[in-house]
């Protein structure tokens, strides 16, 4: 079967690198991993705010969804491809630390808007900026962790997420009740650049290839098509994507609206909330989303396919999550059922990046994440929102007094139960699939 143009060599590239010290390895994953929470501080920071925004901008919710979700995932996936093909041959470090600039001083002047559309132009700048972010840092992790160890270390960089909800949570909300939403964004917005400097000239740019003792030709530059290709030709991807994508709808349908659940159905300031949402997101999601990706490594070295099942048992779990936590009247139980429902959302995907990555060459790693990306963000992000902002104005018109919370669990429950199917699905390939890798095969030509 013709996979791709791509070839290459078993000889192993120079070892005499600074990624030989497993020290330092790990101090780059943890400067990737300060840069991904960034991300999500950024990234989130409008979710904590969004109902004082609603106030003053006098938005819908509809309108609140298409600012959180579509404006931005838009932007994000239109340049989350061609910044991942330049990744793919360029310097993957350069272009985070551009990309961190980009975003976060796009975040600090959110905080100067007057009207819905400056921010909604700012924070489609935002997402051209986050765009370069994670599948640059993707394909480094795999170049500098083997993959027995890869799937961990990608959800370790995931934990990145949890951290930033955490932080954005917690101190957007205490500086939006005290100074107002607007210096949130200058005071989250603005460290981003020093720490771009501080990647920029600490960080090494890794040899391809360094983690399986390989390296690329100097003709292994596979076209855009042929990676595109070659992603469709791979069962295992194709149902990796859908369930993801569903994933990543339960994800931000549910998280993006549950301060504005809970500050409209129990009794709660915005302080509070903020760390309730700080402490449920951050260590129940942070915890779900190192779990994923050790248990999978764990049990991957006895069955592959632990890889996607582990991830198909943890979202079918969410669904009585959400049933108990958007019905019962005591907001102490809410709150901590949302602990559950944030480490079982979160555990996927470290393992989706580790078989993703797994599937296709070395020069394909970013664009794989990319094109990963393009879809759960597109989905996830750019409808889920949107999807449940459009059907609690629907249930307000019709006079329901549960209109938010209605229309979260119908989103959330349906779309976790067809990601479990999707990602039983792909546990049928996932074997062979990885087996016929050009990452692992001596060597793959065109035929």
């Amino acid at each position: 079967m013709s996979t791709t143009s791509t070839t290459q060599t078993g000889a192993a590239p120079p070892v005499d690198t600074p990624y030989s010290k497993a020290s330092y390895r790990y101090f780059v994953l943890g400067v990737l991993t300060l840069v991904y929470a960034l991300n999500f501080v950024d990234r989130q920071l409008l979710v904590i705010l969004q109902d004082q925004i609603k106030e003053e901008l006098l938005l819908s919710d509809f309108a609140l969804g298409i600012l959180s979700g579509f404006a931005f995932a838009l932007f994000y996936v239109i340049c989350g491809i061609p910044i991942a093909r330049w990744a793919d041959k360029g310097v993957r470090r350069n272009i985070i630390a551009l990309a961190l600039t980009v975003w976060s001083g796009m975040t600090a002047i959110s905080g100067l808007s007057q009207n819905y559309w400056h921010l909604l132009l700012a924070r489609m700048g935002v997402g051209v900026g986050e765009a370069g972010g994670s599948p640059p840092a993707h394909s480094m992790i795999s170049d500098i962790f083997p993959a027995k160890e890869r799937a961990t270390a990608l959800s370790v960089y995931s934990v990145g997420i949890y951290i930033g909800m955490l932080t954005g949570f917690a101190l957007g909300g205490y500086i939006a009740q005290t100074f107002g939403w607007r210096m949130a964004f200058f005071v989250v917005g603005l460290p981003g650049i020093l720490v771009a400097l501080f990647l920029r000239f600490t960080v090494a740019e890794p040899i391809r290839g360094w983690s399986e003792k390989r390296e690329t030709e100097s003709g292994d530059d596979p076209t855009f098509l042929t990676v595109l290709t070659f992603l469709w030709s791979r069962k295992t991807f194709r149902h990796l994507v859908i369930a993801g994508s569903l994933q990543a709808t339960v994800i931000y349908a549910i998280g993006n609206w549950l301060p504005s659940f809970y500050q409209r159905h129990h009794e709660i300031g915005l302080a509070e909330l903020g760390v309730w949402l700080a402490l449920t997101a951050g260590f129940g999601g942070g915890a779900g989303s190192f779990f994923g990706g050790w248990f999978a490594d764990k049990m991957g070295q006895r069955d592959r396919r632990w890889y996607v099942w582990g991830s198909a048992f943890m979202v079918l779990a969410i669904t009585p999550v959400l049933l108990i936590m958007l019905n019962t009247g005591d907001m102490r139980l809410s709150l901590m059922l949302m602990g559950a429902f944030h480490f079982l959302s979160a555990s996927y995907l470290g393992p989706a990046l580790a078989v993703s990555h797994g599937l296709v060459g070395l020069r394909m790693r970013a664009l794989t994440s990319a094109v990963f990306f393009f879809f759960i963000n597109l989905i996830g992000l750019g409808c889920g929102p949107a999807i449940v902002g459009f059907l609690s104005d629907s249930f307000t018109a019709a006079g329901s007094e549960s209109a938010l919370p209605t229309a979260m669990l119908i989103v959330g429950c349906a779309a976790s139960i067809w990601a479990f199917a999707h990602y039983m699905f792909a546990s049928r390939h996932i074997r062979q699939d990885i087996a016929d890798s050009p990452a692992t095969a001596p060597k793959v030509e065109a035929t």
